[in-house]
């Protein structure tokens, strides 16, 4: 399905987003703070966007996804950029043990088929006091807001997405995942089942979506504060 979408991949989700993915991506960056040289580990790549923004940052970034499309055009966007995308399965990422400063996955641990398995991956590879950070869509509380967001992910982003894309399947399987994902206090559960410590979570666009974010234990079982 991914493989089908790549080519209006970043045109749809800037349209669908009214162009705003890119200011949340940017919102993960600055949470992250990665010092120039830190090494980030973004899965669920995509197209490269979070990656990119990361290597602009300063930081050394290796982009991991399964669909070799998304990756060929990711491969194009970076343009000689300092960063390298690697085809890998977030369930098994290609990547050392407690290796990395942080890791990030945007918009990507709904697509993954053992979200658990997946959290706890992202934790392997970053060093005890770094930073997992996962963005990803949420349903906006209040009794106005909510359902009019329920009516937009469910009538007007599958029309838009099929006219523009022409894959009826796609933008019907987005609004079923993010309908059916956990609110943000239960997904904090999740990152802590994962092992991670000082769960925490902030809504942006008035709930749209949500950053999360762990710290992989220190000796003793706190985390380092700053320390990505």
């Amino acid at each position: 399905m991914f493989a089908r979408i790549a080519g209006r991949y970043d045109l749809l989700n800037r349209l669908l987003s009214a162009g705003t993915d890119q200011r949340w991506r940017r919102a993960t960056v600055a949470l992250v703070g990665a010092e120039p040289g830190a090494l980030v580990v973004d899965a669920c790549c995509g197209t490269g966007d979070l990656a990119l923004l990361f290597e602009r940052s300063g930081a050394r970034v290796v982009g991991i996804d399964f669909t070799a499309e998304m990756l060929a055009h990711a491969e194009r966007k970076s343009d000689g950029a300092a960063l390298l995308f690697a085809n890998g399965d977030a369930l098994r990422l290609p990547i050392r043990t407690a290796s990395a400063d942080a890791a990030t996955v945007a918009f990507g641990i709904r697509n993954v088929e053992d979200r658990t398995r997946g959290l706890a991956e992202l934790a392997r590879v970053v060093r005890p006091g770094g930073r997992v950070v996962v963005l990803e869509f949420s349903t906006p509380p209040g009794r106005i807001l909510g359902p009019i967001y329920r009516l937009y992910f469910t009538r007007v982003l599958p029309a838009v997405g099929r006219l523009v894309s022409g894959d009826s399947d796609a933008y019907d399987y987005l609004p079923r995942t993010v309908l059916a994902w956990p609110d943000p206090e239960r997904f904090r559960a999740e990152l802590e089942f994962a092992g991670l410590v000082d769960c925490e979570y902030e809504r942006l666009a008035r709930g749209v979506v949500c950053l999360h974010w762990g710290f992989v234990p220190v000796r003793g079982g706190g985390a380092e504060r700053g320390a990505s």
